[in-house]
Order: structure tokens, then C-alpha cells, then sequence
């Protein structure tokens, strides 16, 4: 059957959006407001910051390390049923960790299964949705990605209300038992055929083409460099507030920056509303920009692409803070290397096509699809305002 012309922009669309807002929000809204857990394990195993920070490590670096993964299902399968299936693995990881006896269980429940999860849900769960919109695609990515935040600033103290409520044990079952329901945001999403997939070839020729994509190599260079430094203040903020004498339920109130007005004005204040507002505002036009630099037709390729490389950024931030914190005592240089790292990838960004431009130049579109003929030797269909040239 043959594919739309255009992403309908609407329609169905919306009802994607609503799917990508509660998975995002399951997903890296508990990953983001892991760091409550955090305290209570250095506590629990008796064990150094270091290793303690590898079980949101190993999980972040699965979810991204393993999205080429959820991409090349739902190539296959569609985004439903990988998506449905990754919601079973991620309650599945946080129901096993309740029975954790050791640290090693805490990796492969929450790290490897629950983070196996979570790359079959994000990546694809994207993907469907930058295909079903063009121009409206930033705001459509914009309200699905608020899920990250909006969860962010409740899901920490709701989670120390649960630690203190039920210990560990209780609060991981419950977190079990919200992550079902990304079973029912996989239910939502549906397969949308585009014209522009026939141009593209498959998988492998569109794996070629994009490792010789130059703007998309520097995109992900950059990505991977922010995303060391990303999750460090969300994994550590809470255990460096401890260190500086706060109580554990204020501290994680500080972490979603929802109880400012309980909290008198300071720099920690400040700066954590900054780095909320800063960070909410990086996620949605990052993945909006891909689709951009890609086209539609190679985003389940390149959006996987893209999560597995920046991987590598997600494993070793956090541990890396850990250890400077174990090395110096505190937390000062753990937070200014992960502002360097996102200063430095935020510096790569600057050499991408356009960086500088309000818009797009009107023909980028057809000079993308005419490199991707080139490149996979797929012809091209004819498109309106496309030159022989």
C-alpha cells in the first residue's frame, strides 16, 4: 500500500503524543529522580558512591545502548508490540530489584532488564512520533517530552515519601507497578507509512548512509558529550545536599524544584531551577532536530544510532562523578566536570548546518533525499519543486 505523501501533522497524531508524554515520563522521570534511591543503597549495601552510581549507569547506557535494537524491531514489527514488550521488561527489572541482596542484582534487575525496557520504548516511541508530524513537529515533541519533566518534579518526592512510607523494597514495587503502564502507551501508537520510505532503502543502506553523514556524526559526538554531564546532577544532587546537612525529604523536593517556596533563596535554589528549566527545554529540541538532519525515512535508523553511541556518555558520567566525589570528599568537581562536558558538546553543536539561521533553508529537504539516492543507489521518486539537477 502506498505511503502518505506528508506526515498527516494531526490526526492520530495527537493520540502518539499522548503515548510519548506518559512513556517519557515513566521513563527518564524515574531515571531522573533515581538519585532518592541512591542514598538509600550507599546506606543499605554499605558500598562507595562509585558503585552505587553504576546501577543508573548501566541502566541509561542500556535504554541508548540498546535503542538500535528497538529501532530494528519496530523497522520490522511496527512500534506497538516492541513498545508493549518493553513495558513488561521495565516493571519486570524494578519487581526482581525489590528482592535485591547485593549490588550485582541491582545491575542486572534495574540496569540491564529494566533498561533493556526502557530501549525498546523511548527510541521507537519517538521515532513513530517525529513520522506523523513536519511542521508542527517541535511542538508536538515539545508537549510529549514535558512527560520528562513534569514527572521529574514529582516523581523525587513522591519517592521519598515512599522510602520513608514502605523502605526500598515497597517504594521498587510500586515504581514495578507504574512502569505497567508502558504497556498501554505501546497499545497507543500505530504504524503510519510516508512516500519518502521508499527512497531510503533498508536498514543496511540506510546504516551506510549515515556513517558517512557528516552533520549527523557531529550531532551525535555532541549528544554524547552533553550526555555525560546530563544526569550527574540528577543522580547526585540529593546525596550532595546530604553532605551539606540537609534532611533527606527537602533535599529530593529540591531535586524537582517543587517545594521552592518552602526553601529559602539560595544559590543551590537558583541554580537547580536553572538546570531544570535549561535541561527540560535541551531534551525536545534535540529529537526534534534529527529528523532534520536525517529525514523521516532514516529516523528509526538514526534516532537508534544516535542513543547507542551517546550510550557511552550516559555509563560513565555518573560513576565518574561518584569517583570524584570518593576521591575528593565532596561533590564540587564532580558538578564542574559535567558542566565542562556539557559545555563542550553544546560547542559542537555550533558546526551543524544552519546553527545560526531562524530557518531552514527552503530546499534542505530535497537535497537530503537527493544524497540518500546517492548514497544507498536507490532512485528517487519525483517530488514536487525538485530540480533534474
Amino acid at each position: 500500500m502506498a505511503g502518505r505523501a506528508e506526515p498527516p501533522d494531526g490526526g492520530w497524531g495527537w493520540m502518539v503524543v499522548l503515548s510519548a508524554f506518559f512513556q517519557s515520563a515513566l521513563v527518564f522521570g524515574v531515571l531522573r529522580s533515581f538519585g532518592v534511591f541512591f542514598v538509600e543503597f550507599v546506606s543499605a549495601f554499605e558500598e562507595q558512591a562509585a558503585r552505587v552510581s553504576w546501577i543508573a549507569s548501566i541502566g541509561i547506557a542500556v535504554q541508548q545502548f540498546g535503542s538500535p535494537i528497538g529501532s530494528a524491531l519496530s523497522t520490522k514489527f511496527g512500534p506497538r508490540p516492541v513498545v508493549m514488550t518493553g513495558g513488561i521488561l521495565a516493571a519486570l527489572g524494578m519487581l526482581l530489584a525489590s528482592f535485591a541482596t547485593s549490588l550485582t542484582h541491582l545491575y542486572l534487575s534495574i540496569g540491564l532488564l529494566s533498561g533493556s525496557g526502557w530501549a525498546l520504548t523511548f527510541t521507537p516511541t519517538l521515532a513513530c512520533l517525529s513520522r506523523y508530524f513536519s511542521r508542527r513537529r517541535s511542538l508536538a515533541m515539545g508537549l510529549a517530552l514535558t512527560g520528562v519533566g513534569l514527572s521529574s518534579f514529582a516523581f523525587a518526592p513522591l519517592f521519598q515519601w515512599l522510602l520513608n512510607r514502605f523502605a526500598w523494597r515497597g517504594a521498587l514495587l510500586l515504581v514495578s507497578a507504574l512502569s505497567c503502564h508502558l504497556v498501554a502507551c505501546g497499545a497507543l501508537l500505530r504504524p503510519l507509512s510516508l512516500a519518502e520510505d521508499s527512497a531510503v532503502g533498508g536498514p543496511r543502506a540506510q546504516l551506510t548512509s549515515l556513517l558517512h553523514h557528516g552533520p549527523f556524526l557531529r550531532y551525535t559526538v555532541a549528544l554524547t558529550l552533553i550526555n555525560t554531564g546530563y544526569f550527574i546532577p540528577y543522580v547526585h544532587l540529593v546525596a550532595h545536599l546530604q553532605d551539606l546537612g540537609w534532611d533527606p525529604l527537602p533535599a529530593a523536593f529540591l531535586l524537582s524544584v517543587a517545594a521552592i517556596s518552602d526553601l529559602a533563596p539560595t544559590a543551590l535554589v537558583v541554580l537547580a531551577v536553572a538546570y531544570g528549566f535549561t535541561s527540560g527545554a535541551l531534551t525536545p529540541v534535540a529529537f526534534s532536530v534529527l529528523p532534520e538532519l536525517v529525514g523521516t525515512g532514516r529516523i528509526y535508523c538514526g534516532l537508534g544510532l544516535v542513543q547507542m553511541v551517546e550510550s557511552i556518555g550516559g555509563l560513565l558520567g555518573a560513576p565518574l562523578s561518584g569517583y570524584l566525589r570518593d576521591v575528593t570528599g565532596n561533590y564540587t568537581a564532580s558538578f564542574m566536570v559535567a558542566g565542562a562536558f556539557l559545555l563542550v558538546g553544546s560547542g559542537v553543536l555550533i558546526t551543524l548546518p544552519h546553527f545560526f539561521s531562524c530557518f531552514s533553508a527552503p530546499t534542505s529537504r530535497p537535497q537530503e533525499l537527493v544524497i540518500e539516492a546517492l548514497d544507498t543507489k536507490v532512485s528517487l521518486p519525483k517530488e514536487e519543486g525538485l530540480g533534474e539537477d
